[in-house]
């Protein structure tokens, strides 16, 4: 297989969603289980979100990126300890980069009223924007991708042997971020610099829409060592599995290594649904009790690969006692390093 013949399998989720017989959910089943174990990636139509959703969402995207930067770093989740809110272009950079990465970018999640150490619970920051112009259908899509991160879950598990309600014993109160992001353009950035670096993600189930049109993502194919890139078609979303789906699947699901360059000579926008579960879950297909780590514990090792992190933070990690190095990142104590 060459680069040139690459296709991304592209799952049909309607026969999931909508049954006619038992046979046709164990279908999609298989193929997720067999698309996630060979690539890690998989491209998905017919997963209930609407057109119309995606291309509000996208319209959203480019209005609050198209605000004055001024205002935009106002809102920079720099500055706020639940960590959400904007990403300037620069501000992440990976070690053994060469570049920062040259998207921009703005984080919510689940809308929660009281910010809860280390701010991975808490209020969303909305920009200054009409209501019916970004707060609604950003929330509306959030939503949808969220139920969708929910679905490609299930279908994991039961890839797995597993039941799907074994979804109640991690997800009680899940981790779901969503990332807005925008490239700009290819004749605009620095020879060499990325859109996002090469990496892999951290987590559970990444759920992603591009801009129809408008490629960039590559994925890493470590059986011809080739970078392999994935089509950026309408109403069709890019799946991957993190490093912590990979590590509870005990390597029968892969994280693939990725990255973006923005190969046109316009802007390319973005977003990505994260979809992680409780932060206080351990790992429920282990049942050797040996896995102790919680999501929240991952998270904090992943930050301290991403940041410039105090040395009291950095022993609280060390120790796993997760309570001070919380403290500490809710208090904004951080310096950024890098940035997955």
């Amino acid at each position: 297989m060459t680069t040139d013949e690459f296709v991304l399998p592209v799952i049909d989720f309607t026969p999931y969603l909508h049954p006619k017989n038992p046979e046709d959910k164990e279908r999609v089943i298989a193929e997720v289980r067999d698309a996630c174990g060979k690539y890690g990636f998989f491209a998905v139509k017919g997963h209930g979100v609407p057109l119309e959703s995606q291309q509000a969402l996208i319209k959203s995207i480019g209005k609050l990126f198209a605000m004055p930067k001024e205002y935009k770093m106002d809102l920079s989740y720099m500055k706020n300890p639940c960590r959400r809110g904007y990403e300037a272009s620069g501000d992440s950079m990976r070690d053994g980069d060469a570049l920062p990465d040259s998207k921009e970018a703005y984080y919510i999640g689940r809308d929660e009223p009281v910010i809860e150490p280390p701010g991975f619970h808490g209020p969303n920051v909305w920009p200054d924007l009409p209501e019916d112009e970004f707060r609604t259908p950003v929330w509306d899509y959030y939503q949808k991708t969220s139920q969708l991160g929910t679905t490609i879950w299930e279908i994991l598990l039961q890839g797995l042997g597993h039941s799907p309600s074994m979804l109640d014993v991690f997800a009680k109160r899940p981790m779901v971020p969503m990332k807005m992001i925008r490239y700009p353009p290819g004749n605009a950035t620095k020879p060499g610099q990325f859109g996002v670096g090469p990496h892999t993600d951290f987590g559970g189930v990444t759920v992603l829409l591009q801009q129809p049109g408008k490629e960039g993502l590559e994925v890493w194919y470590e059986p011809k060592e080739e970078w392999l890139p994935v089509p950026a078609e309408e109403d069709v979303y890019v799946i991957n599995c993190g490093n912590m789906v990979q590590t509870w699947s005990g390597g029968k699901y892969k994280s693939a290594k990725h990255r973006v360059i923005n190969k046109g000579n316009t802007e390319r926008l973005s977003c990505a649904t994260f979809w992680h579960g409780d932060f206080d879950a351990t790992n429920p297909l282990d049942k050797t009790g040996e896995s102790k780590d919680t999501i929240g514990q991952l998270l904090f090792k992943r930050f301290s690969n991403q940041f410039t992190l105090p040395k009291e933070m950095d022993a609280a990690g060390a120790k796993k006692d997760i309570a001070p190095a919380a403290e500490a990142m809710s208090a904004g104590a951080l310096a950024v390093k890098s940035e997955a």
